[in-house]
């Protein structure tokens, strides 16, 4: 796919809590389930391989309103394989985020939706660059979280990575709440996603937690 105008109408839905993908990054997936089998099964048939990844939202009992977010991020089935079991594990790569306009009625077994994509066109593009990143400072609390929540990493490959791979890859890796997942998929630029994630780090580094945070 060249540009969003080649990008399908109705994509089939895999709401994950927690799980994020971005634009021009990877999520490896874990399928399972009948109804998503049967989604991957489909989804293989045709020519743009997509799954919208959304996440569900934390409905109150009794409210009424949309039970997913609205803005998710599909990615194309770029890998796969299957178990001997039956399961499958397949690779995610980001194409473009999407607004969730309604979910469409049918036979499947799992949800489709009707999307609209002319919010993210930037997501088509090439990687993006955030000019303000101070890369060692970032490090240095980077390595002050890790050691905090018992996390290890390559130090030498994030020192080396470039600026949306970095930043993105620790969006969709690091434990923060499904609802702050949602915010850094949601952030308009890279910028601003890296700014969340400080936000997120020195917020758990105080002993706060995702309820106290600001909105």
């Amino acid at each position: 796919m060249r540009s969003h105008s080649d990008l399908p109408r109705v994509l089939p839905l895999f709401p994950l809590p927690g799980a994020l993908l971005l634009p021009r990054a990877r999520l490896p997936l874990h399928i399972f389930e009948p109804r998503y089998l049967a989604m991957l099964e489909d989804v293989l048939k045709t020519d743009h391989r997509l799954i919208g990844m959304i996440q569900p939202r934390d409905m109150p009992a009794g409210c009424s309103g949309s039970k997913f977010h609205k803005i998710g991020c599909a990615g194309r089935v770029t890998a796969f394989s299957e178990t001997e079991d039956g399961r499958y594990m397949i690779t995610l790569s980001g194409i473009s985020r999407f607004k969730l306009k309604h979910e469409v009625e049918g036979f499947t077994p799992y949800l489709r939706a009707e999307v609209d994509w002319t919010c993210f066109r930037r997501d088509e593009g090439g990687a993006e660059t955030d000019r303000g990143f101070d890369r060692q400072g970032f490090l240095v609390l980077l390595r002050r979280y890790f050691r905090e929540i018992g996390l290890s990493t390559d130090w030498d490959s994030l020192c080396d990575a470039e600026e949306e791979l970095l930043i993105n890859s620790l969006s969709m890796l690091c434990p923060f709440e499904p609802e702050d997942k949602q915010a850094l998929l949601e952030a308009p630029s890279l910028e601003c996603r890296r700014e969340t994630i400080v936000t997120l780090i020195e917020f758990a580094l105080r002993g706060g937690s995702s309820e106290e945070m600001p909105q």
